[in-house]
């Protein structure tokens, strides 16, 4: 496993896959790409083109789905602005992920597709100051849609971004002028806004505890609603998302390891986006591990000929560096927490996520959070001893349980307890 900082993740994933050239992994056509007969490829220029009839206009009006995106380029000078679809009524569902875990990937990609990005540059510490920084502080303190008016400076363009952080969005402009009307503030985050003697970990883990969903506070964080009152700042969209899974998965743990081990295997399996996700607590003390295999003409995996296999871990006491495959395992990390708590039991966590060809652009880590929490709400099979998980695994995933194993530190510990085991007695 390499060890690495908050390096570009296309790197990693080249010098993994180089690394993964010795394993030889058979690769199957994805059933649900051949159902449909879909060229990846194609089906992304098919999406671009879509959004092209919103960029012949200089003003959009609609409902914004109460949605912001903060950018990091340039960073502390970003782009800051609202997204607004040119449709009015209830359109709280674009910008709620919690409630896409059943649609398909095209039902997802075609309702972000109408969000038109409205961009203007500020500092991220201006986020008390100026107009426009308060019209989208504003719009993230909305309870509900708002309806919006946004005038551009040019028409905008279509830019399909590649972001696994991230929801996609349509075309983006810079904006020449912003109004909300009739907008009315959520009373919680509202209080959270209003107390500037409150840190930003107690205005989340409040929030989350009251049970508002972990999208709206990203939101929140993002617009710079939070935090002792000198301290505010605009954070980058895909900043506050991990931000947010890994400081409430965080405190989730601190409960979670002070509870006792799990009485047996427990193992979860889950399809969805033509994802497969199989999800394991092992007897023990809390460690975890997330694993992912992105099979080729995938977003991580586009020119490859082999899958491509990586995963991060921690032990007991975390880990100080970035996760290697990045966002995905805080959020992952946050939804097996939640589990945990529930069950009032820690354990042993190893996530493992095959990537077919069906999973033809990102849409986003809630796919990771919410399709775990979704796996995780249904009944595990109960495994009797640590043998049995080699065999689950195969029976259910594609990829040979020798590939997972020789890139999961869990699965090898596992494997060379049980060649101790046997050699002792």
């Amino acid at each position: 496993m390499l060890l690495c900082g908050r390096l570009d993740r296309k790197k990693i994933l080249e010098e993994l896959y180089t690394i993964g050239q010795k394993n030889t992994i058979s690769v199957k056509r994805s059933t649900v790409a051949y159902q449909h007969m879909r060229d990846p490829a194609l089906l992304r220029q098919y999406y671009r083109m879509k959004m092209l009839p919103m960029t012949d206009r200089l003003e959009i009006s609609g409902s914004s789905p109460t949605d912001i995106f903060i950018g990091r380029f340039n960073y502390p000078n970003v782009y800051i602005g609202p997204m607004v679809p040119p449709e009015f009524g209830d359109t709280s569902l674009m910008g709620r992920p919690e409630g896409w875990t059943h649609f398909s990937m095209e039902t997802i990609v075609d309702f972000r597709s109408r969000l038109v990005r409205g961009m203007h540059v500020s500092k991220v510490t201006d986020v008390e100051k100026g107009k426009m920084e308060q019209q989208i502080r504003d719009l993230a303190l909305a309870e509900r849609p708002a309806d919006s008016d946004v005038l551009f400076k040019k028409k905008p363009f279509v830019k399909m971004t590649m972001l696994d952080e991230v929801q996609p969005f349509g075309p983006s402009a810079l904006m020449k002028g912003f109004e909300l009307h009739n907008t009315r503030a959520d009373r919680k985050i509202e209080r959270m806004y209003l107390d500037t003697d409150a840190t930003a970990r107690t205005a989340m883990r409040e929030l989350y505890e009251k049970g508002l969903p972990v999208s709206k506070i990203q939101k929140s964080l993002s617009a710079g609603l939070f935090g002792l009152k000198n301290n505010r700042k605009f954070v980058p969209t895909r900043w506050s998302i991990t931000a947010v899974d890994d400081t409430l998965s965080k405190d989730n743990l601190k409960v979670v390891k002070d509870l006792d081990q799990i009485d047996a295997v427990y193992a979860y399996y889950h399809v969805s986006l033509d994802n497969r996700w199989m999800i394991f607590f092992i007897p023990g003390n809390w460690e975890y591990e997330s694993a992912e295999a992105w099979y080729p003409k995938t977003v991580w995996n586009v020119d490859g000929t082999s899958v491509s296999i990586y995963s991060s871990y921690e032990g007991f006491d975390g880990r100080s560096e970035y996760a290697e495959i990045g966002g995905c395992y805080y959020a992952a990390r946050l939804a097996v927490s939640e589990k945990l708590k529930e069950l009032n039991r820690q354990a042993v966590v190893l996530i493992l996520r095959e990537v077919h060809e069906g999973y033809l652009m990102p849409v986003g880590v809630w796919n990771v959070r919410e399709h775990v929490r979704e796996a995780l709400t249904g009944k595990p099979d109960i495994l009797h001893n640590t043998s049995d998980i080699f065999t689950y695994i195969k029976s259910k995933m594609d990829i040979p349980v020798k590939d997972w194993v020789s890139n999961c530190r869990i699965l090898k510990d596992m494997l060379m307890q049980r060649k101790l085991n046997s050699y002792i007695r």
